[in-house]
């Protein structure tokens, strides 16, 4: 498999007759890195990812794969594979041919071909499938071959747009460790977009927030989660409360907070309120409050600092929280 290579997206944009889906925005994927283009429906990740690919022309901007400009390549020609969000298999072809189907129509001999399709659904864990028929799939194993099939070609950066989205939630979660695998054995760059904070969480190296065609905030994944830019990126993360004192906003996570009966003595890092609703999560209690102010925060506790004080639904509590834990929004 051919080694990842950095992509550099220099001042990208899209624009269709009525808006700018992408504007303007710059970013550096490391080779070999697992990127997550992560955000809310409209905010451009996939129109990002359809420019890189090739199949959506360049506004204006540059795409930079290695050394190469390939911003008016074909995608064949672009050293990309797409896995799409629908898998797109051949339904009259078996696993095996789909797999080869790439290989097939570069005009390479059936044996080889085949020969190199087995051995990448032996990576994908799917070689005992090889002569079934997609509709004898499930979805998770139709997943697979797909990836092995956008591999066969030996990219350099593997592309995918929402692959675990029409998964269930157990399978999505055992297939994203399949992906982290994959992409840690084959050394190629992935770009993969999502709507799901913790799907690029598990995943990313780099995570790339994107709103209104812009990108909010990249960087790490503890860093985007633990040190959100704004208000957007705090809530979109999620796990965060927006905290306004003296005119400044301040995010707080839920799980920094506590809660109290008594009015505590430090007004600035306390938030009055009454609990609305309780939901236990297993290893922590998620405990909305209204606030006075008819807005509703969260708070997480563990199981264990919940049953020292259970409290209840309709009970006025305090929520208090270190000043330390408080972190400034730009």
């Amino acid at each position: 498999m051919a080694a990842g290579s950095n992509i550099e997206l220099i001042a990208l944009t899209k624009r269709f007759v009525s808006a700018v889906a992408v504007d303007a925005i710059n970013l550096s994927i490391a080779a070999g890195s697992y990127c997550c283009l992560l955000g809310p429906s409209g905010c451009g990740k996939t129109t990002t990812l359809r420019m890189i690919a090739g199949h959506e022309a360049v506004s204006s901007g540059d795409i930079l794969l290695g050394a190469q400009n390939v911003t008016n390549l074909p995608p064949a020609s672009r050293g990309t594979a797409m896995m799409f969000q629908s898998y797109a298999l051949f339904p009259h072809l078996t696993v095996l041919d789909n797999v080869a189907f790439a290989l097939k129509m570069r005009g390479v001999e059936k044996p080889v071909r085949h020969a190199k399709a087995q051995k990448l659904l032996e990576l994908v864990d799917m070689a005992n499938y090889s002569l079934r028929l997609p509709a004898q799939l499930s979805g998770g194993q139709q997943q697979r071959v797909a990836l092995a099939r956008a591999l066969i070609t030996e990219p350099q950066v593997l592309l995918l747009d929402e692959p675990l989205s029409a998964l269930d939630p157990f399978l999505r979660i055992k297939m994203r460790a399949e992906l982290k695998r994959l992409q840690r054995e084959l050394g190629i760059t992935f770009i993969h977009v999502t709507h799901g904070q913790d799907e690029a969480m598990a995943l990313a190296d780099l995570v790339v927030l994107m709103h209104d065609g812009k990108i909010a905030q990249s960087g790490t994944p503890r860093d985007v989660f633990n040190a959100p830019s704004s208000e957007f990126v705090a809530k979109f993360m999620g796990g965060h409360n927006i905290v306004s004192r003296d005119g400044k906003k301040f995010a707080v996570r839920s799980d920094s907070m506590n809660l109290q009966v008594k009015k505590p003595a430090a007004r600035s890092s306390s938030i009055a309120g009454k609990i609305s609703e309780i939901e236990y999560q297993g290893t922590a209690f998620h405990i909305t409050v209204k606030k006075n102010d008819g807005e509703d925060f969260t708070v997480q506790l563990a199981e264990n600092i919940f049953d020292t004080n259970p409290l209840k639904v309709g009970s006025d509590v305090y929520a208090i929280w270190e000043p330390a834990s408080a972190h400034a929004l730009g």
